[in-house]
């Protein structure tokens, strides 16, 4: 990482982070060009690994290229501010990103109804105790993505310099 004084390497720091995101962006492999998907997502916690889950279709681009090459890249942000720096004349971006690889693996059975209740839906306040058809997870397919590497990076707004 260049700006080693924006990098996060504190677990708890980092898993608040996440919490903060509403979305995860992962990257596949498709040839030339890297295919890039926005998901809602769950993740769990377990001393330092952090797993995220997401779910989809079990047909189309996603599927193919998961279910073809068994790794991606992710990313997560939260934009804070953007900021004019008047002294300066300069302008920035204040944000916070969580950026790394994952191996991708597809749940089944048991293993898949829990991934999609104790994760997915349990996260979001709307979805935590709403009865969804339990029937669409035979149709649905729930990959729980395994961090390999992780970076987290900061760019706080003035305020938060100080905590």
């Amino acid at each position: 990482m260049r700006r080693k004084d924006r990098e996060v390497t504190d677990v708890v720091s980092i898993v608040s982070m996440i919490q903060e995101c509403q979305i995860i962006r992962i990257g596949l492999a498709d040839g030339d060009f890297p295919y890039i998907v926005p998901l809602n997502f769950g993740y769990a916690v377990q001393g330092e690994q952090i797993t995220f889950y997401v779910h989809g279709a079990m047909a189309g681009r996603k599927y193919e290229l998961m279910k073809r090459n068994k790794v991606c890249s992710f990313e997560l942000d939260t934009p804070l501010k953007l900021e004019c720096i008047y002294e300066q004349k300069s302008v920035t971006m204040r944000y916070r990103c969580v950026m790394g690889t994952a191996a991708i693996e597809f749940l089944e059975g048991q293993e898949k109804q829990h991934a999609m209740d104790a994760y997915i839906m349990n996260r979001y306040e709307e979805t935590r105790a709403f009865e969804y058809d339990r029937r669409v997870l035979e149709h649905t397919a729930v990959a729980k993505l395994t961090v390999l590497e992780l970076t987290a990076k900061v760019n706080p707004v003035s305020d938060e310099r100080s905590k």
